[in-house]
């Protein structure tokens, strides 16, 4: 280790030393806090379910298999769930407002299949502005503990 990089340490040390003898410690310590353990917890994905939709549509053909599944794994109030929409690209996919408007639409219509079976705090919505197809995958994701 060098002379210049113990320096720096020990200039560090009485910088965080000196913040800390500061009125404003209470801050300090809850923006290191914050930085260090952010409030909200990442998300886990675990599985996920596939809902198909027809060209130009965001109808939903059968519902029953996607409402099951979420049922059976809505039971941990750990997990929650994100549909995430999107079209297929081509200029028969496409709705009135434009492809952005119809993925937002399948997502829509899949929380809205949805809202009987899962609390709206465990649910969350997202458009996927590359082509993937004309689906909506509604993941599930380990949340972690609630405080």
């Amino acid at each position: 280790m060098t002379l210049a990089d113990l320096a720096l340490l020990l200039l560090g040390f009485m910088l965080l030393v000196q913040a800390t003898a500061a009125p404003k410690r209470e801050e300090l310590s809850r923006s290191l806090r914050d930085a260090f353990a952010p409030s909200e917890p990442p998300l886990m994905p675990v599985t996920s379910f596939a809902v198909r939709f027809g060209t130009g549509s965001a109808a939903i053909a059968d519902p029953a298999p996607l409402i099951a599944w979420a049922r059976e794994n809505v039971r941990d109030p750990r997990v929650e769930l994100t549909v995430t929409a999107a079209v297929d690209g081509s200029a028969a996919d496409t709705g009135p407002g434009g492809p952005a408007l119809l993925a937002l639409d399948r997502a829509r219509a899949v929380a809205q299949l949805l809202s009987g079976v899962v609390p709206p705090r465990r649910l969350r919505l997202s458009t996927d502005p590359r082509p993937r197809g004309r689906t909506a995958t509604v993941t599930l994701a380990f949340a972690g503990e609630r405080p």
